[in-house]
């Protein structure tokens, strides 16, 4: 039997770093704590969606050092299918997380082992994006990666989420397989090319790249997308935050639990933004994210 999702993606260990503010360049802060935490985007996306009770594969690699087992302990304890995760020689992923007192962060992410996540690697695990019903992407493996992945995905009718973060320049080939193209402003003005004063227009421009549906993700302000020809805004749960780290991925994955579960796209994106919003009150991003009984904002 398939799953409901295959995550084809990056998987990091998150050292957070917590200071009053960020340093100015050239400035050295003292901090209040530090902690390493179960990180990457592909691997958080991948709990948000088991940890709402989706089956759950994932495709990606780790590396030999002591950072690999807490990269993979999120995963591990979310009942994640980890068949097609390779052990590497080398570093695992690695992200330095800068938190703030007012839950802002900055984030710096050296790839290590998941450079391994080569466009050969994904057509390995040919059998396993076939069978899920949503094949989730983002882009913090290689490009070629994510390419191949998306089209094995569509090759045998599978959906692709297509997550472009960070913000790259992806072919409008496989732009247009997506459904949903999920970007953040910034993210959606790198696609374009331009920026774009209203986001529910920049939904609408990328909508013309080719992909099936769009979902532009705004914060504080919510989210807002295009579909079927119309446009759709949703706003966000009033939380007061602690940490926003993985916010969005917590989003991405419970859309795409959602999209597994048979739901509308804009019912999926409304769940999408409690998750989320449950997300930033706690510390971290994995290790915050709600299980499927969980109460909600």
């Amino acid at each position: 039997m398939g799953t409901d999702i295959v995550v084809v993606g990056s998987i990091n260990a998150d050292l957070v770093l917590q200071v009053e503010r960020h340093p100015h360049p050239g400035e050295t802060l003292l901090g209040t704590g530090a902690v390493t935490l179960p990180g990457g985007k592909g691997a958080n996306q991948a709990v948000a969606a088991a940890r709402l009770g989706a089956s759950v594969a994932m495709v990606g690699a780790v590396g030999s050092d002591p950072q690999a087992p807490v990269a993979l302990s999120g995963l591990r304890g979310a009942g994640v299918d980890l068949a097609h995760v390779l052990a590497v020689d080398g570093p695992t992923g690695l992200a330095v997380v800068t938190l703030a007192d007012d839950a802002e962060n900055t984030i710096v992410v050296v790839p290590g082992a998941n450079a391994a996540v080569t466009p050969a690697v994904v057509d390995g695990a040919e059998a396993v994006i076939a069978g899920a019903r949503v094949c989730v992407l983002q882009a913090e493996i290689p490009l070629g990666s994510v390419v191949r992945a998306a089209e094995i995905a569509h090759a045998h009718g599978v959906r692709v989420q297509l997550n472009v973060a960070p913000a790259t320049a992806l072919p409008r080939a496989t732009i247009a397989l997506a459904d949903p193209l999920v970007v953040n402003e910034h993210e959606a003005a790198v696609l374009l090319g331009h920026d774009v004063a209203r986001p529910e227009d920049a939904a609408a421009e990328l909508a013309g790249l080719g992909a099936a549906s769009v979902v532009v993700t705004l914060g504080a302000a919510g989210v807002t997308g295009y579909a079927d020809g119309a446009s759709w805004s949703l706003p966000a749960r009033p939380v007061t935050p602690r940490d926003s780290t993985g916010a969005g991925d917590a989003f991405a994955g419970a859309l795409a639990a959602g999209l597994a579960a048979g739901h509308p796209l804009t019912q999926a994106a409304a769940h999408a933004t409690r998750v989320a919003a449950a997300s930033v009150l706690r510390l971290g991003a994995q290790d915050s994210y709600p299980g499927k009984d969980d109460p909600l904002p």
